[in-house]
């Protein structure tokens, strides 16, 4: 499972992933001397839940998020954590990340070491996070630390062995379908993280650091936490929980160290529940159709040249509207080439339903004419009654 190469991964991707990369960009910006690789789905008249993988995650892992949220009309971002080699170097990124993208307050959802920065972000940036989703996550590096004696030599440490040190940390064996499938899929993206990527992640994993107090309230935070097992040791989970007695728990039986992948049904239910109890309001009217830049809009919006969301290449536009699409175009954002409306998952499943109903028609047509053809044929092959 977990010796799979990048090509027979992706040549196994999942349906409703390539579904997703057919409709959602990924966009890519640089901020001084960091690349950001990015989702930003939904109408952005929303406040965003920003999502923030863990140490062996992508921007991608969380697109079961994106499409089943969007649809309800939230905002939901999702980014790969740049190469940033210290805990410092990562709230300064990502404050100018949001300020590029013209976000003041945000959302976020992290999972494992995404976690830990959500709450370093959340501790020396207070003002910008208004609520907290946190996901078999810690507080503290010092275990993890003690545990990489090699950490001194990770910038020299060949790509082969940092991807099989990520990996053991995944529980191996058997799982449950859904389970072992998303363990296939995050195995499938560290395929496609560099070297440095991969060394940078580790860093911020082992610099010894911990959270201190936050200045948001226990009731703007929700834990989710999976019951069977993560690579994140029960210990540093129940301090999690210790530090933050007054925040809501969303505890998972089963789910293994992926959940928002093996129980992203869940996953979404809970992250919708906390949206709604710290006041971020959907959207979802403005969602009927896709634009060509990804961003969600309505029929009105689209007429109008999709005022509410983003502006046109030919509009002028501060950096939260056309303006900054142009600029992460420009930076390598995989967009669509088409002026067509891509279908929504909705206008998928009226097809779909439209495509069912008819061939229930037909197939209740024939079974009618077989009921009247046997009928007949019982008929006739009667034996006549004696008189």
């Amino acid at each position: 499972m977990k010796g799979g190469g990048g090509a027979a991964a992706a040549s196994a991707a999942p349906g409703d992933y390539v579904y997703f990369k057919s409709v959602v960009p990924l966009h890519k910006i640089s901020i001084g001397p960091k690349l950001w690789r990015y989702y930003d789905f939904g109408p952005k008249t929303v406040p965003p839940l920003v999502c923030i993988p863990g140490i062996a995650g992508t921007a991608d892992v969380y697109y079961k998020q994106i499409m089943s949220l969007s649809m309800k009309g939230y905002r939901v971002m999702s980014i790969d954590v740049p190469q940033v080699w210290n805990h410092q170097e990562w709230i300064h990124s990502f404050e100018k990340f949001l300020d590029s993208m013209n976000i003041h307050h945000v959302h976020i959802y992290g999972t494992s070491l995404g976690g830990f920065l959500a709450q370093i972000f959340a501790q020396h940036r207070p003002r910008r996070v208004k609520s907290l989703v946190l996901s078999n996550t810690f507080l503290e590096t010092h275990k993890f630390a003690a545990a990489t004696p090699w950490s001194p030599v990770v910038n020299w440490t060949p790509s082969f062995l940092l991807k099989r040190y990520l990996l053991t940390g995944i529980r191996d064996g058997p799982h449950e379908p859904f389970i072992a499938d998303s363990v296939d899929f995050v195995v499938s993206q560290v395929e496609t993280l560099s070297r440095d990527d991969l060394s940078s992640r580790l860093m911020l994993n082992v610099n010894v650091a911990s959270v201190g107090s936050l200045m948001l309230p226990d009731s703007l935070i929700t834990i989710m936490d999976t019951n069977d097992y993560s690579a994140v040791p029960q210990q540093l989970k129940d301090q999690v929980n210790e530090r933050y007695p007054g925040a809501r728990r969303a505890v998972l039986k089963t789910g293994g160290d992926f959940p928002f992948l093996s129980r992203p049904d869940e996953v979404n239910l809970y992250l919708q529940l906390h949206l709604r109890r710290v006041g971020v309001e959907p959207r979802p009217d403005l969602v009927q159709g896709f634009t060509r830049n990804g961003s969600a809009g309505s029929s009105k919006d689209q007429k109008d040249g999709g005022n509410n969301f983003d502006n046109h290449p030919g509009d002028n536009g501060g950096p939260g509207s056309g303006g900054h699409d142009r600029e992460t175009q420009n930076s390598g954002s995989e967009s669509h080439d088409s002026d067509e409306s891509i279908p929504t998952s909705t206008m998928l499943a009226n097809t779909i339903l439209g495509t069912v109903s008819s061939t229930l028609q037909a197939s209740l047509c024939v079974l009618l004419i077989h009921h009247y053809y046997e009928s007949a044929l019982y008929i006739s092959s009667r034996q006549p009654l004696d008189v």
